[in-house]
């Protein structure tokens, strides 16, 4: 019986492996891809994601009562410029501010989201008695509204968190009154929840 050289054996070998290394090369590039999708995605942290329904109808009773919340990658977010909460360096809620606030709780309670209170403040720096330090004014701000969603309007303090980041998240630039007027701000986040969250209770 004959049999093919010892050359031809390798040469059919080296076929047979070839189609193996091809799509050895296909998989490393679809892996490359979905790595570059997934790090273009966790670049952009406000971009919207795909709104759940009870984050989709909180952002329509608020904006009902005149809000303007936004739908980001960490939830729905509610920005509240200093202006309607406090007066200049202080941490004190102005009583004004409390229909607002009290549009805001009624709709937290009737969601089982986390809820977290973030401070911000303009890149003026701030150093009074009270205050050293813009960290401590717009930690301060955060925790005063914390404190009235949770005694005044039942919300359950498990379900709250508090974030301080000063002057460092501006919204816009720092470098015109109207600027650092938008920048001072206490945002609420209502933070998205898998699998989703339960339907606002009629």
């Amino acid at each position: 019986m004959l049999r093919n050289p010892h050359y031809l054996h390798r040469t059919e070998e080296a076929g047979r492996e070839r189609w193996l290394v091809s799509y050895t090369d296909v998989l490393t590039i679809l892996l490359i891809l979905f790595v570059a999708v997934a790090a273009k995605s966790a670049a952009h942290p406000k971009t919207a994601r795909i709104e759940s329904p009870p984050l989709a109808r909180a952002r329509a009773t608020l904006e009902k009562e005149g809000l303007q919340p936004r739908l980001e990658a960490r939830g729905l977010v509610i920005s509240l410029p200093q202006k309607i909460l406090f007066s200049s360096g202080e941490d004190a809620i102005s009583p004004a501010a409390m229909p607002v606030i009290c549009e805001i709780a009624d709709v937290l309670g009737r969601m089982p989201n986390h809820v977290v209170l973030a401070g911000y403040t303009d890149a003026i720096p701030i150093h009074n008695q009270r205050f050293h330090s813009n960290w401590e004014l717009s930690a301060a701000r955060a925790m005063a509204l914390l404190e009235v969603l949770s005694t005044k309007y039942g919300i359950d303090r498990e379900r709250l968190a508090v974030a301080s980041y000063g002057s460092y998240d501006p919204q816009t630039s720092n470098d015109t009154e109207a600027g650092r007027a938008e920048n001072r701000r206490v945002e609420i986040v209502i933070e998205d929840a898998w699998p989703p969250a339960a339907a606002l209770v009629p």
